[in-house]
């Protein structure tokens, strides 16, 4: 892939049908015409995706609801007017002519309007949705940077529209629409209580049990290549204290500062106390992490907050052991 600015090029290569990762606020996407079939199964080669995994659809406006999605309810507008352009997917009942590539050939597809003014011109130049899961091979770290697109996705052939680093980092939240009751089917960008103040009612989140497949939705994802492991801090000095005895390297991500007396063996990164500093760098740590040949990647756990409720879900899917 090739790294570039230039809007106009991107658009072109996305109507002859080639890929163009394009930044949002949430994480990078993989972009293909969402009317091209051809296109889609492109972003399933390049990343390595599942067949049956869906993909989420971006729009440019939120008229476009209605060109993939029917029978919309009215929780669905409220949520749109809400909240986009911004990091809120909903599902919905597809149209008959979205193609089952996109869906996994489940009857429900999932939208957004990604808060970035560089896509959002692409996509109101394009004229039509791009499919847009995260532009990285399937269940890595989530892309922030184009550089991070271009480890991932170099060998693939497309553009890399460059829209600088994304100043969420966090993927959308989804919000499964198709039932009487709203579930959470992702947290991610938009908080649940800010959800539940639109809707004026609780919204639960979706259980194991839960059939519907949803981006994101594996046990293992978000992962480095570094076996990774969510521990509390003391915790972790009693594992840098094994690795130290085994002279190996480790990487450590923790709230708390290096202790004098560990040495240079252990890469420690003081991370902030802040959950939304907290996860605009979590994604870009554990990639410069990752490439430092440590034995394991150990990350101070997060509070049990609802502030810190998507991070701590991306931290156990990174972090997942079969």
């Amino acid at each position: 892939m090739k790294i570039t600015t230039d809007i106009h090029a991107a658009v072109q290569a996305l109507k002859n049908g080639n890929l163009v990762a394009f930044a949002t606020e949430t994480v990078y996407g993989l972009g293909a015409d969402a009317r091209n079939p051809t296109a889609i199964k492109k972003v399933f080669v390049a990343k390595g995706r599942p067949i049956d995994h869906p993909l989420i659809i971006h729009v440019g406006s939120i008229q476009q609801i209605s060109d993939w999605a029917c029978d919309i309810p009215d929780s669905a507008w409220q949520l749109a007017k809400e909240f986009w352009p911004g990091g809120l997917t909903l599902i919905l009942k597809k149209r008959a002519d979205v193609a089952d590539l996109i869906t996994a050939g489940q009857e429900s597809v999932a939208i957004r309007i990604p808060n970035h003014p560089l896509t959002l011109n692409l996509l109101q130049e394009f004229g039509s949705g791009l499919v847009g899961p995260s532009a990285n091979k399937y269940g890595h770290v989530s892309p922030t940077t184009a550089a991070h697109v271009l480890q991932d996705l170099k060998d693939s052939e497309g553009l890399i529209l460059d829209g600088g680093p994304c100043n969420v980092g966090i993927e959308s939240t989804i919000i499964n629409l198709l039932e009487a009751e709203p579930v959470i089917m992702r947290q991610g960008a938009i908080s649940i209580t800010a959800i539940s103040k639109v809707l004026r009612h609780p919204i639960a989140i979706a259980t194991a049990q839960v059939t519907l497949k949803t981006s994101g939705s594996h046990a293992s994802h978000y992962a480095p290549h570094t076996p990774a492991f969510v521990l509390p801090l003391n915790a972790i000095l009693q594992q840098v204290a094994t690795y130290l005895q085994q002279n190996q390297p480790c990487s450590v991500l923790s709230f708390s500062k290096k202790p004098a007396n560990i040495s240079s063996n252990i890469s420690w990164q003081t991370v902030p106390h802040e959950p939304q500093q907290y996860v605009r760098e979590l994604y870009a740590n554990l990639r410069q992490h990752d490439q430092l040949q440590s034995s394991a990647i150990l990350i101070e756990a997060v509070p049990q907050t609802v502030e810190w409720a998507a991070i701590a879900n991306r931290l156990t899917r990174a972090s997942f052991k079969k």
